[in-house]
C-alpha cells in the first residue's frame, strides 16, 4: 500500500473539506481518467483496490497512472480508551481530494474497456467519480 517514506510531522490536524481543487485538474498523462465531484479522504487500501480492478479488467494492458498520494497520517485510539492520554498512534494514510480532481488516468486500451474499468474502480471510491476524455 501507499505511504510516505518520511514526513516531517509524524501526526497531522484534520484540516477542513471544503472547496474545490485549485491543480490536478487536466489530464496530462493519459486519455481517459476518472474524476471525483465531491470532497472526500482516500485511504491508501481504497487506491490500492481501484488500482487492482483497473489492473484486472485490462488484463494488464495499456497504462495506469494514479495521480493521488495518501501523504496525510489518520490516528486513532483503542475502543475502550478513557478520554484524555493524548492523540492516538498513527492508523492509516490518506489523500485529500477535492471536487474535479483527477484521481486516475488511464492510456493504451479502447474507449469501451477503459470506461469500464473506471467505472468499476469507481465502486471502491468513497467518493462520486466520473469517467472523462482527453
Amino acid at each position: 500500500m501507499l505511504m510516505p517514506k518520511k514526513t516531517k510531522y509524524r501526526k497531522s490536524h484534520k484540516g477542513r473539506r471544503g472547496g474545490k481543487a485549485s491543480r490536478k485538474l487536466t489530464i496530462s498523462f493519459g486519455q481517459y481518467a476518472l474524476k471525483t465531484m465531491e470532497p472526500c479522504w482516500v485511504s491508501s487500501r481504497q487506491i490500492e483496490a481501484a488500482r487492482r480492478v483497473m489492473t484486472r479488467y485490462t488484463k494488464r494492458g495499456g497504462k495506469i497512472w494514479i495521480r493521488i498520494f495518501p501523504d496525510k497520517p489518520v490516528t486513532a485510539k483503542g475502543g475502550e480508551m478513557p478520554m484524555g492520554k493524548g492523540k492516538g498512534a498513527v492508523d492509516h494514510y490518506v489523500a485529500v481530494v477535492k471536487p474535479g480532481m483527477i484521481m486516475f488516468e488511464m492510456d493504451g486500451v479502447e474507449e469501451k474497456m477503459a470506461v469500464e474499468a473506471m467505472r468499476l474502480a469507481a465502486y471502491k471510491l468513497p467518493v462520486k467519480c466520473k469517467v472523462v476524455k482527453k
